[in-house]
Order: structure tokens, then C-alpha cells, then sequence
């Protein structure tokens, strides 16, 4: 959790997965945040469908190259789709379920298939 009255802001790049490091979000000018967050958000930007995608994150800073996201359950991670902001999401083809992280179908146990989404669509 943030501080208390510390204020969450945006940050944008692409998103650098690392072997046995966080990720990381790289700016446009090359400079690398280490994200960290809750278990939900970690699993999102570890998924390897992401690797090099355009996100935003909201969160805010814990250092100069090190940024907190926002719990996932804020849908606080999106990616940047043909000029369009989208939410991550994770469908099952299956069962018809939609989830907010990566892994199998909590119902069926098949693999769900990443969606990205309009964040108003219902």
C-alpha cells in the first residue's frame, strides 16, 4: 500500500522481463523501473505474452528507478493497443470465464487466452 496521502501517478514504457529479476518498465530515452506490486500485478507483468508490450502502470515511486503498482484489483496495468489503452484480461474459451491474471481456468483448468480489452466494454 501507499503511504498515506501520497498521491498514485502514471508510468508508461515497455515492459522488460528479466530472468530472476522484477520487470521492469523501459522509458522511451532507455531507462529501466523495477516495478513491484501485489501477487495478482506481478503475474500480470511476468506473463510472457507481455514481454516488449506498451503499458501503463499506476502506482507511484519508491525510489528513482523503483515504482509500486497499485493493487491489480484497480485494473492498475494496462497496455497500449493501435493507439488505444486496454485492459489486461484473461479469457477462458471454455467455460466463458474472465479473469484479471494469467493461469488456467479456475473452473475447467484450461489455459485462458490473453485479451486485451476496452476498458468500458462490460
Amino acid at each position: 500500500m501507499q503511504p498515506s496521502g501520497q498521491k498514485s501517478v502514471k508510468l508508461r514504457g515497455k515492459l522488460k522481463q528479466r530472468e530472476g529479476q522484477l520487470p521492469a518498465l523501459e522509458s522511451t530515452d532507455g531507462k529501466l523501473v523495477t516495478l513491484s506490486g501485489d501477487e495478482a500485478a506481478l503475474k500480470v507483468l511476468n506473463d510472457k505474452r507481455l514481454d516488449g508490450a506498451e503499458l501503463e502502470a499506476t502506482g507511484h515511486f519508491t525510489g528513482p528507478d523503483r515504482f509500486q503498482v497499485d493493487p491489480n484489483h484497480a485494473r492498475t496495468v494496462l497496455a497500449h493497443n493501435h493507439g488505444k489503452l486496454k485492459m489486461i484480461t484473461y479469457w477462458c474459451d471454455v467455460c466463458a470465464i474472465r479473469s484479471y491474471e494469467p493461469g488456467p481456468c479456475w473452473c475447467c483448468q484450461a489455459e485462458t487466452v490473453l485479451e486485451l480489452r476496452d476498458p468500458d466494454a462490460q
